[in-house]
């Protein structure tokens, strides 16, 4: 069962991909200073991916107005990520969890979906600035969105 409103968040560190090369992005770095959402996806150029993180990339100035740093999270590697994020125009760091750290802890990992094995369902979080889950959705529907009004008002904390 996924992680759920009132857990600690684990501390995580991920990689990304940019023109600046490899960097690592850890999760916890933020804690203290800023929301925190991760949205979780199952695979890189798929339709309802793509039309998910276009969707929030276009509407970011709505998260920063809210605090908040926003991340996507995908077993994908680093380097298909970026090409998916430049292809795409999206504005969200997308993290790489190719090790499978981050679908295990928050506990959000389809065994076998469409034969494959061991990625991401979608999912989203919300994590205050003491490192608290405030919002937790998952889905084992690989098609079915989160409620982002509902992301948008944990993070507005009504």
């Amino acid at each position: 069962m996924a992680l759920e409103k009132g857990a600690t968040a684990p501390d995580i560190t991920l990689k990304t991909k940019t023109a600046d090369g490899l960097q690592d992005v850890r999760l916890a770095d933020n804690y203290g200073k800023r929301q925190t959402v991760l949205l979780f996806f199952p695979f890189a150029f798929s339709d309802p991916c793509t039309k998910e993180l276009c969707g929030v990339s276009e509407s970011l100035g709505d998260y920063e107005n809210l605090d908040a740093a926003v991340y996507g999270i995908s077993v994908d590697t680093p380097f298909s990520l970026e090409a998916f994020a430049q292809k795409n125009g999206l504005k969200i760091p997308l993290l790489s969890d190719f090790n499978r750290e981050a679908v295990r802890a928050f506990d959000v990992m389809f065994e076998d979906v469409l034969g494959f094995k061991q990625v991401a369902k979608r999912s989203a979080f919300v994590i205050d600035r003491d490192g608290r889950i405030a919002y937790s959705f998952t889905s084992d529907d690989p098609k079915q969105f989160p409620d982002f009004d509902a992301v948008k008002k944990a993070l507005s904390g009504t």
